[in-house]
């Protein structure tokens, strides 16, 4: 490539060396005769020039042709050479890659195996324990429901014979009382009410409970009732449930109804002064119920018509603790009485006490006087005894005394 382009540059530069001497041939020459040969002579030249560049041009394309086709073989050759070397090193790194994978899958397998045993040894282990963990859970459920359903059918039976009671106007009126005397054992004292006690005079009806409050001569009783109007009460329940304002109305009116009437038979037959206090407590053994009331705004009418005050178990037992505390109060100053009559008859006899203990000091002092003097006379005269002893045993002694 590099020498065939020299010859066609060194070609180039010859015709360009030939031109430039026709040219200065041609200024030379005048006349028109001399041009005109010239000009053939240079057409010739030129023709001549340019066959042989021609056939330098085509020798010169042939040899470009066979070398490159030279090139093109060799090239072919190198390329077929490396695709079989690299052909026949992909096939050893292929048979090498596929030896060392399964040699790899292989201890793979192996150690797959062993993890699948152990896993499905724990997990038999885990599975076992699990299941009856879980048997153990489900029974002891079981159990509690088979407990559960057992005090839910208790629990129905009671409901329906609480139903029935609740059904029967009596019953109810059990209930209560039942309930208010739980209350008043649990606060007060036996000696502090009675049951079923007459507490006006002339009237054969009996109230339920009646508090035993101090008095000048006798006790003054505070009498207590229980009631339920439960159908009225369930039938404000259900109005509620229906959200009917008419029906609500109604019932509420019922209600007030039902209470106005227990209110006006407590005082008729349990209120009378001063047997009695001036008023008496009507007892509701329901919270719902004694809220309901205090909605309607019951307590300030009854109250104010028929001197009753309603209550429900919670202000029961405010009230009886109350009164307890009263009780309490009143047996501190009753006592407190006895402890002043027994303090002065302490002091009477402290002072008694003083004028014997003031005796019986002079008498020990007299004592002691009189033992004075008998321990100083009786002690001298035994000092005298014993020292005529030992003159006596001492006979050089008993003579220089009775020289002397």
């Amino acid at each position: 490539m590099n020498w065939t382009y020299t010859m066609i540059i060194g070609a180039a530069a010859l015709n360009l060396v030939l031109l430039i001497i026709l040219l200065n041939k041609i200024s030379q020459i005048s006349s028109r005769d001399t041009l005109g040969s010239l000009a053939e002579l240079a057409d010739a030249e030129r023709e001549k020039q340019q066959k042989y560049m021609a056939d330098e041009f085509r020798s010169t394309r042939i040899e470009i042709s066979q070398g490159i086709r030279s090139a093109i073989d060799s090239q072919n050759k190198l390329i077929s050479f490396n695709t079989i070397e690299n052909e026949r090193r992909l096939e050893a790194i292929r048979i090498t890659m596929e030896n060392r994978l399964s040699s790899i899958q292989n201890e793979n397998s192996i150690q797959l195996d062993k993890m699948r045993e152990t896993v499905d040894e724990k997990l038999q282990k885990t599975l076992e324990s699990r299941i009856s963990e879980s048997f153990k859970m489900v029974s002891e459920r079981l159990e509690q429901v088979y407990k559960g359903l057992g005090e839910m059918q208790t629990l129905a039976s009671g409901v329906g014979d609480l139903k029935k009671v609740l059904s029967n106007v009596k019953s109810r009126g059990v209930l209560g009382e039942i309930q208010l005397g739980a209350i008043l054992e649990e606060i007060l004292t036996k000696e502090q009410y009675e049951a079923n006690v007459v507490t006006k005079k002339g009237s054969q009806s009996f109230v339920e409970y009646a508090i035993k409050l101090p008095g000048d001569s006798s006790p003054v009783y505070l009498p207590i009732d229980a009631k339920f109007p439960a159908d009225a009460y369930s039938k404000l329940l259900e109005s509620y449930d229906s959200g009917d304002l008419t029906e609500i109305e109604s019932s509420k009116s019922i209600l007030i109804k039902r209470l106005k009437s227990f209110a006006k038979d407590i005082h008729d037959k349990y209120i009378d002064p001063p047997n009695t206090t001036e008023f008496a407590i009507m007892f509701l053994p329901f919270e719902g119920l004694y809220a309901e009331a205090v909605r309607l705004g019951m307590v300030e009418e009854l109250q104010r018509l028929y001197k009753i005050n309603i209550a429900g178990p919670t202000t029961t037992a405010a009230l009886l603790n109350s009164l307890q505390m009263g009780f309490k109060t009143l047996a501190i100053q009753k006592r407190s009485s006895e402890v002043w009559d027994v303090l002065g008859a302490v002091k009477t006899e402290f002072d008694k006490f003083e004028t014997v203990l003031e005796s019986a000091q002079s008498r020990i002092e007299q004592a002691n006087s009189e033992l004075d003097k008998l321990i100083g006379v009786r002690t001298r005269q035994i000092k005298r005894k014993l020292k005529d002893v030992e003159a006596i045993e001492n006979p050089d002694a008993f003579i220089g005394e009775d020289t002397e």
